[in-house]
């Protein structure tokens, strides 16, 4: 089965996130491509490492260093500790499936890794992320989202005045009201055209784990479902375009 993960660049100007590339595995072999954002982005944009050619697909038996970097070694101490606060087994899952829940954030770079989503066996839309910005927070939000527990429910609310997003998207609790960060910047037009196509009632937001011992960027993971609405394409856009 291919797995594909989209490669989202920061304009450190702008904050604005472009999808830049896209990595896919299939039958083992890796492949990276270059995708029209990373053109558009022009001189701003930066080609990675030895992939400097922007219409070129590269492959490769072993995972790209660029990415390699951001898996947490099965070596290391924490490693499954890092797992239960990714939602991931131990065995049941690989480094794909990794990159997704976290993004491959890095604090030296603006790069991060997402998947395009796709219908579930049951024909709906289902993602997970990190809610994003907690840090960003008062300390009374940030003490209202460390008691969260898994199951409870969470709503998408429109930062209208945000002077870097249109169409940022805060996450917030059920009364009282506590901010708990933001969704991914790359998710917030599909998840406003959901809530504007099937409704907000079907739109389901829901706490899927909270991380206390975590880093705050993996402290509150979420999950968002909705029904599929018809004629929904998510990363149909220009900019997802492979270049090569």
């Amino acid at each position: 089965m291919t797995k594909a993960l989209y490669i989202a660049w920061q304009d450190p100007a702008s904050r604005s996130w472009s999808p830049v590339g896209r990595l896919t595995r299939d039958a083992g072999l890796y492949k990276f491509v270059y995708t029209r954002g990373a053109e558009q982005a022009g001189e701003k944009f930066q080609p990675f490492g030895r992939m400097r050619d922007l219409h070129v697909a590269y492959r490769s038996e072993e995972l790209f260093p660029l990415f390699a970097n951001r898996v947490l070694p099965k070596s290391r101490p924490e490693y499954q500790e890092y797992m239960e606060w990714l939602g991931l087994s131990k065995q049941g899952h690989d480094v794909m499936d990794e990159l997704s829940r976290t993004g491959g954030l890095r604090a030296t770079d603006s790069l991060e890794l997402f998947p395009c989503p796709a219908p579930d066996v049951n024909k709906n839309y289902e993602v997970y992320f990190f809610s994003r910005g907690l840090r960003h927070m008062n300390a009374d939000d940030q003490k209202r989202a460390s008691r969260l527990e898994s199951g409870d429910n969470l709503y998408l609310m429109q930062d209208l005045q945000n002077e870097f997003d249109p169409m940022a998207l805060l996450v917030r609790t059920g009364d009282p009201i506590s901010l708990v960060g933001y969704a991914p910047q790359y998710y917030s037009s599909e998840f406003t055209q959901l809530l504007r196509s099937v409704g907000q009632g079907k739109v389901k937001v829901s706490v899927e784990r909270v991380n206390s011992n975590a880093p705050i960027q993996y402290r509150v993971l979420c999950k968002l479902s909705s029904p599929w609405p018809s004629h929904f394409a998510p990363c149909s856009e220009g900019q997802y375009e492979a270049l090569a």
